[in-house]
């Protein structure tokens, strides 16, 4: 006896670095010697799923088709179709086709999850683009209880999030209609450093500010001690906390990596990877391609300590990723785009010694040593950083005077989300994603700033590229103030910021 209607058609996605593109899952039943076959360029894990999907059946009180079993994962030109996110769409279109199940407006739904062999549901790593991708195609969603808190951080998209097999059969049979899943994670902004345990170091601290308001990255030179970590880990305690389409762009980065995304998701990334990692850790790599810390410190913070521990590759390749906000990683069968937009803030010793110029006299190295060392650090990296600034050892008693505790990281945070306020609602961006065109239309001068800035220029050899930062940092200083021009003194500022430390 034929089927009248052996085929069926069931919605999912793939996973292709932070994308999900749509695969179409399409079971086709016919008469022939019992086996079953997965087309469309399947991976390994997807073509083991024919063993999870036949026991997951089994075992659910379903019977498995005895007849020649055609799955196609379509487009078949779609690469790297991979992980056990299909068992779920296979199993169902096996079900509908053999006519076990009615096809009760499958469309209306993409189906995602891994199925064990008693029939429940697994979760898998990047579910969140895949919701992304769901709303925006006008379906709902059915994965597994254990991936729906995380699909349930994209508003507005329906979730159903069964235990079992069973209980997606009995909903698409309308026997037992599962209920739309509410996610009751809750998102608060917990803070345990605070920007006044930062002891002195008042230019220091003022030039966190201005980095922090306007997107600006940061460079700072100094002796071991003096606080270069303890500043760079306080900046994120006066950055403003993401906007809902930021936490979405980050959080989606994570969930692709297989990281928790749930806790605090609306702080900003803070990265702070070891000088022993590899160019592939830093950008991403692997295959299929995946993340590296400069896209997981997408929308936040990449601190690197210890700055010329760090090997010259790795640092070179941050380049690029500077100025586009995003890197591109290329294999041979496939290339994926990564967003790898962050505030970069890097600190070192002035010498091997760490005491160079110290008012003790601590320091032994030779000044042919140090050349040496800092000529490890590249000129177009150090270009590329917008601030500079050289931190000194404090005065002796200052950590035990009360009179030098500065202010908390509250009040500076709202005077920093103040001024990007003004920036967002004046240029639609943070001062520096300011293009050069941009930074001719918004940063004018007077005829007696630009002759300053010309004498700037003349004295300290600047480069182009660094005469734009100094007018977009002058720019911030001047949001800060709620100045609508800037001022003589914001560029006489930002000028000290781009000295040579």
């Amino acid at each position: 006896m034929l089927f009248t209607m052996s085929l069926a058609i069931i919605n999912s996605r793939a996973g292709l670095g932070i994308d999900a593109p749509p695969v179409t899952i399409e079971v086709h039943l016919t008469c022939g010697m019992p086996s079953l076959s997965i087309v469309g360029l399947p991976e390994t894990a997807v073509k083991e799923s024919k063993d999870r999907v036949r026991s997951a059946i089994i075992n659910s009180g379903f019977e498995f088709p005895t007849r020649r079993i055609t799955i196609n994962l379509a487009p078949a030109d779609l690469p790297k179709k991979n992980g056990g996110r299909f068992d779920l769409p296979i199993a169902l279109g096996i079900l509908i086709a053999s006519k076990q199940l009615a096809e009760v407006a499958i469309g209306e739904y993409e189906f995602a999850g891994e199925l064990a062999l008693d029939g429940r549901l697994r979760g898998f790593s990047g579910v969140l683009p895949l919701a992304l991708a769901a709303k925006k195609a006008k379906r709902s969603l059915v994965v597994s209880r254990d991936s729906a808190s995380e699909a349930a951080l994209v508003r507005g998209l329906k979730i159903f999030a069964p235990e079992h097999l069973l209980e997606i059969a009995a909903h698409l049979m309308r026997r037992k209609e599962l209920f739309p899943f509410v996610s009751n994670t809750v998102n608060k902004r917990v803070e345990n450093l605070d920007l006044r345990d930062v002891q002195g170091q008042g230019h220091a601290k003022r030039a966190l500010e201005i980095a922090a308001a306007g997107g600006h990255s940061l460079f700072m030179l100094g002796p071991p001690g003096v606080g270069k970590t303890m500043i760079a880990n306080r900046l994120n305690t006066i950055l403003p906390a993401m906007s809902d389409e930021e936490a979405l762009e980050s959080a989606a980065i994570y969930s692709v990596c297989g990281k928790d995304i749930l806790e605090h998701w609306y702080a900003r990334p803070f990265r702070a990877p070891h000088h022993t990692l590899s160019s592939v850790a830093l950008v991403g790599g692997s295959s299929p391609p995946r993340p590296g810390e400069i896209s997981l410190a997408h929308n936040g913070i990449l601190f690197l300590d210890e700055l010329l521990e760090f090997s010259p590759a790795v640092l070179n390749s941050l380049r690029e990723p500077l100025e586009s906000k995003y890197i591109t990683i290329s294999r041979a069968a496939h290339q994926a785009k990564f967003p790898a937009k962050f505030q970069l803030v890097v600190a070192m010793n002035p010498c091997p010694c760490g005491y160079f110029g110290d008012r003790d006299g601590r320091c032994n190295c030779s000044l042919e040593q140090v050349r040496r060392y800092r000529s490890r650090l590249s000129g177009p990296l150090l270009d590329r950083i917008d601030i500079w600034i050289a931190l000194a050892s404090l005065s002796r008693g200052l950590l035990f005077s009360p009179k030098v505790q500065g202010e908390c990281s509250a009040i500076v945070r709202a005077r920093v989300t103040k001024a990007r306020g003004y920036a967002m609602c004046h240029r639609g961006k943070v001062n520096f994603d300011l293009s050069p065109g941009e930074v001719a239309r918004f940063c004018k001068l007077s005829a007696k700033d630009q002759q300053f800035l010309m004498e700037v220029e003349d004295k300290l050899k600047l480069s182009a590229r660094s005469q734009h930062k100094i007018l977009r940092i002058a720019r911030t200083i001047a949001d800060l103030d709620e100045e609508e021009f800037i001022q003589n003194h914001h560029l006489r500022e930002a000028a000290t910021y781009r000295r040579n430390v």
